[in-house]
Order: structure tokens, then C-alpha cells, then sequence
């Protein structure tokens, strides 16, 4: 009869210890409750409770990664997309974190999607598209001053990635070509002023100085043949015989 009392008694206080010592790492802190009553928050290291008596609840300080599932918005000026975006968030107080909200991960992941779908909803297309910067530094406002009560710290949020409909990235596609055409066309006609100004200032040039054409003209004709023609046709202006003609006349 005594050995299974012993043994009863080894397996007792086996369950005693186990129940008795928690050890808790740098990252976590464990909020303590006696008899349901919170009585502090205790950690890192090796934690003694009360068997039976002591409640422990295990609370990660350490940054969490919350990544918020795609939702269906609709931006101000009426155009319908999807959205998902990641939050980083860590605790800073762990009581709070455990007695003013029920699941604390689970309610800022509900507030962050709830919170993008209103944040995007006022606000249109092209400026969801271009100010990213902003509309991040707001969700992540929005989002820290509201789980603040719960002892949370939203350090960030970024908008991942917006999924538009196919009619609207083919409307997107068509502007930004058309946009593209229309800055060649600029340039081009900015192009043809240049050339213009600049054979203006040669015409007055050539104007002022005659000679100046028929040093251009043999110019032309010594680029001309330097090319591999077998048969090159040149006009001959007559300004070039014009001198041997005034030798001909009585007088000259």
C-alpha cells in the first residue's frame, strides 16, 4: 500500500512544479491573474504562480506582421477595385492587450480592414495611384490612434497592391499612350521651330554674303560624291557663269 502512495505523491508534486514555474523569453511578458483578478505583468525569466490559483496569459512584445486580406472598395469617383494592404503593429502594454479587448490580433485586423475600405472610399483613382506616401502615413494614423486604448502601436501600414478591372487598365493604357503621342507631337513641332529659326538665321546669312551659296552648293556636291553613285546629275547654277558672261559683252 505505501508504494503506490508514493507514487501518487511524486506524481503530485511533479504536477505542482509544472503547473508552479513558467519561464518566459526577452520577447514576452505574462499577464497574471489570481483568482481572476489581474495582479501585474511579470517577465523575462523564470515566473513562480500559485497551482490552481494563478492564471498566466503569454504576451508577444515583438513586431507583428498583419497582413489585411484584399477588399472590395469603391473610390470617390466611383471606380470598383480591390485593395490589400500589410500592417505592422507590436504591444507595448500587455495588460491592456489582454483585459480591454477579447482577441487583440483578431480586432486589429478587423479595424485595419475596415479602415482601408472607408480611407480608400474617399479618395479617387488617379490620387490612390500617385500618393501612396500619403495615403500610408494616414491608415497608419487612423489605425495607432485607435488601438491605442488596447496598448497596441501601429508602427506602419503600406497599401500592397490595387487590383484593377480589366476595362479600366485598357482605359489607363489608352491614356497613357494617347499622353505619349501627344508629347512626341510636341516635340516634334518643337523641333521644326528650331530648324526653322535656324534656317531663318542662315538665309540672312547667305542674304548678307553671296558667296556664301556657292560654297554650300560645292559643299552639296562633294557630299554627293562621296557616295558609290556610278551617274550623278547636278544642276548648274548660273551665278557660276554669270562672270564669263559679262566678258562677252561690249563694253565689259
Amino acid at each position: 500500500m505505501a508504494m503506490p502512495i508514493v507514487i501518487f505523491i511524486a506524481l503530485f508534486a511533479i504536477f505542482i512544479i509544472a503547473t508552479a514555474i513558467r519561464i518566459l523569453n526577452e520577447y514576452e511578458r505574462g499577464v497574471v491573474f489570481r483568482l481572476g483578478r489581474f495582479i501585474g505583468t511579470k517577465g523575462p525569466g523564470l515566473i513562480l504562480l500559485i497551482p490552481l490559483v494563478d492564471k498566466m496569459v503569454r504576451v508577444s512584445l515583438r513586431t507583428i506582421v498583419l497582413d489585411v486580406p484584399p477588399q472590395d472598395v469603391i473610390t470617390k469617383d466611383n471606380v470598383s477595385l480591390q485593395v490589400n494592404a500589410v500592417v505592422y503593429f507590436r504591444v507595448l502594454v500587455p495588460e491592456k492587450a489582454v483585459i480591454d479587448v477579447e482577441n487583440y490580433m483578431f480586432a486589429t485586423s478587423q479595424l485595419s480592414q475596415t479602415t482601408l475600405r472607408s480611407v480608400l472610399g474617399q479618395i479617387d483613382l488617379d490620387d490612390l495611384l500617385s500618393k501612396r506616401d500619403e495615403i500610408n502615413h494616414d491608415l497608419q494614423e487612423i489605425i495607432d490612434r485607435q488601438t491605442d486604448p488596447w496598448g497596441i502601436k501601429v508602427s506602419l501600414v503600406e497599401v500592397k497592391h490595387v487590383d484593377l478591372p480589366q476595362e479600366m487598365k485598357r482605359a489607363m493604357a489608352k491614356q497613357a499612350e494617347a499622353e505619349r503621342i501627344r508629347r512626341a507631337k510636341i516635340i516634334a513641332a518643337e523641333g521644326e521651330r528650331q530648324a526653322a529659326d535656324q534656317l531663318t538665321e542662315a538665309a540672312s546669312i547667305i542674304q548678307q554674303h553671296p558667296q556664301a551659296l556657292q560654297l554650300r552648293y560645292l559643299q552639296t556636291l562633294v557630299e554627293v560624291a562621296a557616295e558609290n553613285n556610278s551617274t550623278t546629275i547636278f544642276p548648274v547654277p548660273i551665278d557660276l557663269f554669270q562672270h564669263f558672261f559679262n566678258k562677252d559683252k561690249p563694253g565689259t
